[in-house]
């Protein structure tokens, strides 16, 4: 009997092949158990970013092919005196709500965030307590998002990846341990942050972070766009960034400040997704099980 492939044969292929290149990617790998998670969604367009980027495929890359960043090394204290009055008066803060799919689970381990910008999403509360900052970054038009990322004593962000290769993460250090003890680790490379240096990495590797020290850590955190080879290919990144991106956009404050139509919802989805964490608590081996049928069904629905 022969088999003639059709086109959803081909893109179940594609998808198949940017899967597993997303998980042999780099030294540090998860278990297979673990790594079906949203990286693994977007993966074929990751793996196009990948094919695509002008930068070279590691962990941590020099700020000097990034030249349009340096005023904002130039301006740290600037910067960082802004980021001491939100630290101060308790503005850099998590989530008061189930609105922030991309941090929430950082939240639980202590990271705190004020966000000045987010892929064209301005912030009120940005823009009037953070001028100097905000107008910096405008400047800038490679920076698509950022934010003041905290991390106290004692805090942790577990071992992720981030999902979306079409950016490159920046972090400026303006109130820091200056200590090894204060870290972030990536693909098993480890940095310490120290005032006024600027750090850039590719969140895509897995990665995880500590503060094992007495002293707060505060730094510009910002995603960058990754140069890449072909205008289609720039432009296509550009598009989804404003219109997928855009949508996990969330706020600083309640007010009049959007919440993008991913955090929408994501704010009803997490009720289920706190019955399915009660399940994988008592029923590790039911949760996972279920996790890969869900999966598969819909790779199935869609490509079969």
């Amino acid at each position: 009997m022969n088999f003639t492939p059709e086109p959803r044969h081909w893109v179940l292929a594609v998808f198949l092949a940017s899967a597993l290149f997303i998980h042999f990617r780099g030294k540090v790998r998860f278990p297979l158990k673990r790594a079906l998670d949203f990286t693994i969604v977007l993966a074929p367009v990751n793996a196009l970013m990948y094919l695509f980027s002008r930068v070279p495929a590691k962990a941590y890359l020099d700020t000097r092919q990034f030249p349009e960043l340096a005023p904002l090394q130039a301006n740290w204290q600037a910067i960082r005196d802004e980021a001491l009055r939100l630290t101060e008066a308790g503005q850099i803060r998590a989530s008061d709500s189930y609105n922030d799919i991309g941090f929430n689970s950082f939240f639980r381990t202590g990271w705190k965030r004020f966000y000045l910008t987010w892929y064209g999403k301005d912030l009120a509360s940005a823009q009037a307590q953070c001028p100097q900052t905000v107008a910096l970054l405008k400047s800038i038009p490679t920076i698509k998002a950022a934010m003041f990322a905290s991390l106290p004593p004692g805090a942790t962000l577990q071992r992720h990846r981030d999902p979306y290769a079409g950016s490159l993460r920046y972090h400026l250090g303006l109130v820091t341990p200056n200590d090894p003890g204060c870290f972030i680790e990536v693909d098993g490379q480890r940095y310490f942050w120290k005032d006024g240096e600027p750090v850039m990495f590719d969140e895509t590797y897995i990665h995880h972070a500590a503060n094992e020290t007495q002293h707060q850590r505060v730094v510009l955190f910002c995603d960058v766009e990754r140069p890449l080879h072909a205008a289609p290919v720039r432009w296509f990144n550009r598009f989804f960034a404003k219109h997928v991106m855009a949508a996990a956009s969330s706020q600083n404050e309640a007010s009049d400040e959007p919440v993008g139509a991913i955090n929408k919802f994501f704010f009803h989805a997490y009720r289920l997704r706190l019955k399915a964490k009660a399940l994988k608590a008592s029923h590790r081996r039911v949760y996972y099980a279920g996790k890969w049928l869900l999966i598969g069904a819909l790779l199935w629905w869609l490509f079969v």
